[in-house]
């Protein structure tokens, strides 16, 4: 599953091309948040005491 932080820099990669190389720190610090910010919804929101939402983000959204 791809978020939307990584959607949108696919986009600007596209549309900037190697240009965008210099705004990569910002997308790096975007994406940190992202997930920090899935880990504690999942944590606040589950039912599931088995379950970690560092679990949750690793099985849905790490595919490297």
């Amino acid at each position: 599953m791809k978020t939307a932080v990584e959607w949108l820099c696919e986009r600007l990669e596209e549309f900037y091309g190697e240009d965008f190389g210099i705004e990569m720190n910002l997308y790096i610090q975007a994406k940190q948040m992202e997930k920090e910010q899935i880990i504690e919804a999942f944590d606040a929101g589950t039912n599931d005491e088995d379950r970690i939402g560092l679990e949750y983000y690793n099985e849905t959204f790490k595919s490297e």
